[in-house]
């Protein structure tokens, strides 16, 4: 750097690295913050397109999975502390503001890896989709130094236990569930 007067002005190659460094920091924001939200989004747009027998399985597994993923978030931090990057070290600075709490597990990546694997049931090309941008937008927040990887492994293995368990339910309902249905569909 070359002082000027009262400004200072960069070499080329520092305003390069400069320009780089905030595309890159603002891509990495961008996916951190808006995979987790256009995960969902796009496995709806996914159920919308299901015939009507399997919007009710995905349906109920969704529902059965949102409750057990929740649960499991809660239990895996209540077990184990991992204060944030920027918590650890204070010279690490996130990319964007977050609150100074536990960070495992990444309750973002177990989220949305538990929507891809639960549209992969579906759709499986459409859910690897999913279950990878879910995985991008974690490794997204380690980059943010919002998250270290264990958090991110954490909410992936989270996701896949979850799914377990929500077709499990499915599959022990379903035999009652169709009953009770037929008797609906021909009582209206």
């Amino acid at each position: 750097m070359v002082a000027r007067g009262s400004a200072a002005v960069l070499s080329p190659f520092t305003q390069v690295t400069v320009s780089a460094s905030l595309i890159m920091d603002t891509l990495v924001v961008a996916l951190a913050q808006y995979l987790p939200v256009l995960v969902p989004v796009a496995a709806a747009v996914v159920w919308f397109t299901l015939p009507t027998s399997a919007k009710l399985s995905l349906g109920f597994q969704a529902v059965v999975a949102l409750v057990v993923v929740m649960g499991l978030i809660q239990l895996a931090a209540a077990l184990h502390t991992d204060p944030r990057p920027f918590v650890v070290d204070p010279s690490v600075a996130p990319l964007f503001p977050h609150p100074a709490d536990n960070g495992f597990p990444s309750d973002h990546t177990a989220l949305a890896s538990t929507v891809g694997l639960l549209v992969m049931l579906y759709r499986r090309r459409t859910g690897l989709v999913l279950l990878v941008a879910g995985i991008v937008g974690g490794a997204a927040r380690v980059l943010a130094h919002v998250h270290h990887v264990q958090d991110i492994v954490a909410g992936v293995v989270i996701a896949g236990v979850t799914v377990a368990v929500a077709v499990a339910v499915w599959n022990a309902v379903r035999p009652r569930l169709r009953g009770r249905l037929a008797v609906l569909a021909t009582a209206g």
